[in-house]
């Protein structure tokens, strides 16, 4: 179809989102679209605003969807790509008007300006993601406590925990939920200012500022400095991630006590992310007692139904149709953390699409190979390697003894290799000398333990790195 056609397509499509889209968003995103084409069941739109092809994406293509469905009578591709020579000449067409008048008088014009700023904060001084979402992040036991405390802040920042420090094992979900606190403010809070930086970065950044000198010794240039620490103490809302990465930098260690000082007394919101809670640090007490001012809440590994949802999600996100078989799959055999359990589903949706295969379960398997690496991890290899850690042979897993140190290293060693290997509760009891009632009640006794016992959790964490490692 020609361009003409192309356009009147374009604003019956319009006129449908209008009545599904709010008002804000509309102005903002949609009404600055512009059609090219419409080939082979494709429609092709430019913008001038370089976030919108996500954003729409994201937020709103459902609704653009079921319009040109509406309007068409069947399913349309739609692409949105961002035209960066139309995009200066619209900045430089703004810019002559504005001199002219004070445009932006109407109340969709002022709220459409604004939410374009908080946009352009968001992606440049917020440095945040804009797929790092609440609406997004899967919620269950393993990190209830952090979600319902990160969405008070981001609802009331400064007013009830302050800081917020979340710590927990690398790929969990912190750096998600951290930025979903950003995120929120920018979008509901746009007076208050929000940035993101992980502490690698704020080192470099910081050590970039001074100069060596001829005795080696750092030379403060005042000037540098001085910017640098407005920079993160303008602000409103400070979101750190990693904060154990300052151990042993002395330098950068003052400048956070100090900046952390300031913001906490001029009663602005702080939020921090660590692999470890505040008194594993090796940080000096003045530093880490501000850490546990406001509240300190745990990240742990996602327990199988949250697995099982972050693989459906990252399934519908990608707009794939997988069975449940591949994710009751790959939720069985990564566990560890999210991160290990996106890897695993994209790996076999990689090789899907380049092999045009479907995702099936004996693909899935083909690909990720778990059994052949449970086939190696054995009842009795594992029970060894346990009993080994606990200072034990595997002779006392099998003895009667129920002394403390033999009957909890026994109910651990029951739950990794059931976790692991899959074996029935039979064969595991056969491999004890104990009944199966005996291997069930050990599961669940550490899985209701794990729960509450952070020392526990990351007992059974290590035990678990180390037999895949070997």
């Amino acid at each position: 179809m020609d361009d003409f056609t192309a356009k009147e397509i374009w604003q019956k499509v319009k006129l449908e989102l209008r009545n599904h889209i709010p008002d804000s968003t509309y102005y903002l995103w949609v009404e600055k679209l512009e059609p090219v084409s419409y080939e082979n069941g494709v429609f092709k739109l430019v913008t001038v605003l370089a976030l919108a092809p996500q954003i729409i994406k994201q937020n709103h293509k459902k609704h653009f969807d079921e319009a040109f469905k509406k309007v068409l009578g069947h399913d349309v591709v739609f692409n949105i790509e961002f035209d960066e020579d139309l995009s200066k000449k619209y900045q430089e067409e703004m810019k002559k008007e504005l001199k002219k008048s004070k445009l932006y008088t109407s109340p969709e014009e002022q709220n459409s300006a604004k939410v374009m700023k908080n946009l352009s904060h968001m992606q440049s001084t917020a440095n945040l993601d804009l797929k790092y979402k609440f609406e997004n992040f899967v919620v269950g036991e393993n990190n209830r406590r952090a979600y319902g405390t990160a969405k008070i802040v981001a609802q009331t920042p400064s007013v009830q925990f302050n800081p917020l420090f979340i710590y927990g094992a690398p790929g969990l979900g912190k750096t998600h939920i951290m930025q979903a606190i950003g995120h929120y403010i920018i979008f509901n809070k746009p007076e208050l200012r929000v940035k993101y930086v992980k502490t690698v970065d704020y080192v470099n950044e910081y050590m970039s500022k001074f100069s060596l000198s001829n005795d080696n010794r750092f030379k403060n240039v005042t000037p540098e400095i001085n910017k640098f620490r407005q920079k993160y103490r303008n602000i409103d809302v400070l979101l750190i991630d990693d904060i154990q990465f300052i151990e042993s930098k002395n330098k950068t260690i003052d400048e956070v006590f100090h900046t952390f000082d300031y913001l906490l007394n001029k009663n602005k919101q702080i939020v921090i992310t660590s692999d470890r809670q505040p008194k594993d640090i090796m940080l000096p007490e003045r530093l880490t007692s501000r850490f546990v001012k406001g509240v300190v809440v745990e990240i742990t590994p996602p327990e199988y139904a949250v697995r099982l949802q972050i693989l459906k999600n990252l399934a519908q996100q990608k707009g794939l149709n997988v069975d449940d078989s591949v994710f009751e799959y790959i939720a069985d055999n990564f566990y560890t953390n999210v991160r290990e359990l996106e890897g695993a589903f994209n790996n076999v949706a990689v090789f899907a699409e380049i092999d045009n295969a479907d995702i099936t379960l004996d693909f899935a398997q083909s690909v990720l190979k778990c059994e052949i690496k449970q086939r190696l991890l054995t009842i009795d290899v594992i029970a060894d390697k346990i009993a080994e850690f606990f200072e034990l042979t595997v002779d006392d897993f099998k003895s009667p003894a129920r002394a403390q140190k033999v009957s909890k290293a026994r109910q651990i060693a029951v739950f990794i290799i059931k976790e692991i290997t899959g074996e029935s509760y039979e064969n595991i009891a056969k491999f004890f000398n104990k009944k199966h009632t005996t291997m069930i009640y050990s599961c669940d006794t550490i899985e209701e333990e794990m729960k509450t016992n952070s020392e526990l959790r990351k007992t059974i964490e290590y035990l678990r790195k180390i037999l895949k490692e070997d």
